[in-house]
């Protein structure tokens, strides 16, 4: 059974620094490409980051461009989102999700894990 574990979340303060992980398991992670999404209470799911199966490609929401970073760790069949300069508006349910492309919509995605909670505040 396919499955993806997220990991790395936490409170931080603003201007701090996390970095989450998406573990899958039932696949090899170099089989899709994978998303990073984010809900905040009472918002919709928006996409965040995408890479590509091969890690070439990447992409990024505005609104991170600069401060995430999205990338695959080969070694430890991870892919990892990095994120800096984190903001109280950053507070959210973050996923990680599978799809045979790197896309920011949210239909793209077949598979999803449950999600890891980041909380920025002081």
């Amino acid at each position: 059974q396919l499955q993806l574990v997220e990991s790395g979340g936490g409170l931080v303060q603003p201007g701090g620094s996390l970095r989450l992980s998406c573990a899958a398991s039932g696949f090899t992670m170099d089989s899709y490409a994978i998303g990073w999404f984010r809900q905040a209470p009472g918002k919709e799911r928006e996409g965040v980051s995408c890479i590509s199966r091969s890690g070439v490609s990447t992409n990024y929401a505005d609104s991170v461009k600069g401060r995430f970073t999205i990338s695959r760790d080969m070694a430890k069949k991870t892919v990892i989102l990095q994120m800096n300069s984190l903001k109280p508006e950053n507070t959210a349910i973050y996923y990680c999700g599978a799809s045979s492309i790197c896309s920011l919509r949210y239909g793209a995605y077949d598979y999803w894990g449950q999600g890891t909670q980041v909380t920025v505040s002081s």
